[in-house]
């Protein structure tokens, strides 16, 4: 059979002066506003609401405790004025232990950032998997370029000369067909600004999107590669 709850033990309620004591008592002890709830629930109904509050408002009447409204709630305050000062040596070794808790909070704090560098160095390294991962796709990747290195090793022909002379050709066509529109164009550009002063002209550009040839162009233009008669990958003698 299950055993049945233990009753809680009933707390004897207080009157008169007894619990006068008990509610200046534990405010002073507490040293923080209460209302007359909090004090009755938390002297575990030793002394009933309507009771604490009458003893508290009486004890702000003799000047044991302050009272102070906020809307429709009031609150209780021990008298700061009644407190004892605490003696100077207290005070003196109160400093001291906060001191010493204060450095002990700033080495944990150091400890704490070198763990939290270390926890993000572990995170940020590859696991073992990602490890043998990466070397199985590095491995993959030194075969490959092998493979292509394979032909130049044993001297065989990278470009047969049917290929070479097909990309000649098509090179011959295409750069034909590319001066062919870029006469075309300076023609009708001539024609399109002559009346148009340089900087006009310039700015007209600039707004149309017209791109000329770099530096790097015109620089292939006069090389061996666009000279009359030149082949791809060789140069004309």
């Amino acid at each position: 059979m299950s055993s049945k709850p233990k009753a809680e033990a009933k707390v004897a309620v207080l009157k008169g002066q007894e619990a006068e004591d008990a509610v200046l008592a534990y405010i002073k002890r507490m040293n923080r506003p209460f209302g007359a709830v909090d004090v009755s629930a938390n002297l575990k109904g030793a002394v009933p609401k309507a009771a604490t509050q009458k003893i508290m408002v009486a004890l702000a009447e003799k000047g044991e405790l302050v009272q102070k409204t906020y809307g429709k709630t009031t609150f209780f305050v021990a008298n700061q004025a009644n407190l004892e000062d605490m003696p100077a040596e207290k005070l003196k070794k109160l400093e001291e232990e906060h001191k010493t808790i204060e450095e002990a909070n700033k080495a944990l704090a150091a400890e704490l950032r070198t763990a939290n560098a270390e926890l993000a160095k572990l995170k940020a390294t590859p696991t073992d998997a990602e490890l043998d991962s990466q070397l199985r796709e590095t491995a993959m990747k030194i075969k490959k370029c092998n493979a292509h290195l394979e032909p130049l090793r044993s001297g065989s022909a990278l470009v047969s000369a049917e290929d070479l002379a097909q990309l000649d050709k098509e090179w011959t066509q295409w750069r034909a067909e590319w001066v062919r529109r870029k006469k075309i164009f300076h023609t009708f550009w001539a024609l399109a600004t002559d009346a148009l002063p340089p900087q006009d002209a310039a700015a007209l550009a600039e707004d149309l999107g017209i791109e000329y040839d770099s530096g790097e162009h015109a620089a292939l233009e006069k090389g061996a590669l666009c000279a009359p008669g030149s082949v791809l990958g060789k140069r004309s003698r």
